[in-house]
């Protein structure tokens, strides 16, 4: 007998024909599972759905949609036994991207078919479940004023350009963040809490590499005084997540920490995994190898070989934050 397999599917993600894409998509994966359909709709959302699979018994749910879909699905999956597969489908696929797993339908569904179980962490923010990133001020700007006609034409693009034309009108904040470790105060454009993220968020690139299985979470503060400094600042976050070494101009700052509580002053308004969850404060807290995704064997073989380094970047981490809380004392 067939493993049953639970699809969740978004007919309104991404820009194709979403009746030929669910089509292609059981075809693929019925020669191996037996597959139960979902489909959302405005009174059924994907966390109702994946609610109602695991209460079904469902050990495989397979999500197709955009980031905010994958996302939503996971509130079901907390603490739980339960795999996710992933065929994105959406604007960005930025979680999809991090994973290395395919944009086109027929190999995200190999990896679907054929791939390897990898343990990832989830984060909580504000309660509800993180997979990629929670953006405050210029980042939840962006998203807000990036409308769907830009995103059908442009695809992730739109993103670029809506940022691109926020940039002259960009605002600083006075922001207190909170850690496990200690406090600071500072003036700020965007502050980026990431659990994942791949090159195209690019106000999340501060660290060197941004790792889902390391326990912690990456902060980056970006805090350009001037429209220059603005975009010299993307320039160099771009920089730091093609090169995978960390942003060293002076106006952007990165830590790690397991939590994290932000406070600004004015309130700003928050992005949650691409959607606008309403405004600051937030508090973030990482959740180690909370979530089990089904990822290429390639992707499951760079982890295996991350994992032997991990004890290290760890001890660099406890290192950080000792630092962290000898700063924040003498200040």
């Amino acid at each position: 007998m067939n493993q049953k397999l639970h699809l969740i599917f978004n007919p309104v993600a991404g820009q194709g024909e979403a009746e030929a894409e669910l089509s292609e998509i059981c075809s693929a994966l019925q020669s191996k599972f037996e597959l139960t359909v979902y489909q959302t709709t405005p009174d059924e959302e994907a966390d109702f759905l994946a609610h109602k699979a695991v209460e079904q018994g469902a050990k495989l749910i397979v999500v197709s949609g955009g980031d905010g879909t994958v996302s939503s699905v996971t509130s079901a999956l907390l603490n739980s036994d339960v795999c996710l597969g992933i065929i994105p489908r959406g604007t960005a696929n930025a979680f999809a991207k991090a994973l290395s797993i395919p944009e086109n339908i027929s190999a995200a569904c190999e990896v679907i078919l054929s791939g390897s179980e990898q343990k990832l962490d989830m984060a909580l923010c504000n309660d509800r479940p993180m997979l990629l990133l929670a953006g405050v001020g210029f980042e939840a700007k962006t998203i807000e004023r990036t409308d769907r006609e830009a995103k059908n034409k442009l695809g992730s693009l739109a993103y670029l350009v809506s940022g691109l034309r926020e940039l002259k009108d960009f605002d600083r904040f006075d922001v207190k963040i909170e850690t496990e470790s200690g406090q600071m105060q500072t003036t700020a454009a965007a502050v980026t809490v990431a659990n994942a993220a791949p090159a195209t968020s690019v106000l999340a690139q501060g660290p060197d590499q941004i790792e889902v299985d390391d326990g912690l979470l990456d902060i980056t503060i970006v805090a350009p005084e001037s429209i220059s400094d603005a975009i010299a600042a993307s320039y160099e976050l771009l920089r730091s997540a093609i090169t995978n070494d960390h942003a060293q101009l002076e106006n952007i700052g990165h830590f790690r920490a397991k939590q994290v509580k932000i406070i600004t002053q004015p309130p700003q308004k928050v992005v949650l995994d691409g959607e606008m969850i309403g405004q600051t404060p937030i508090e973030v807290q990482c959740l180690p190898n909370n979530l089990t995704v089904l990822v290429p064997e390639s992707t499951a073989s760079e982890t295996a070989e991350k994992f032997q380094k991990k004890s290290t970047r760890v001890t660099l981490a406890n290192k950080m934050r000792d630092w962290w809380q000898s700063w924040t004392e003498e200040a």
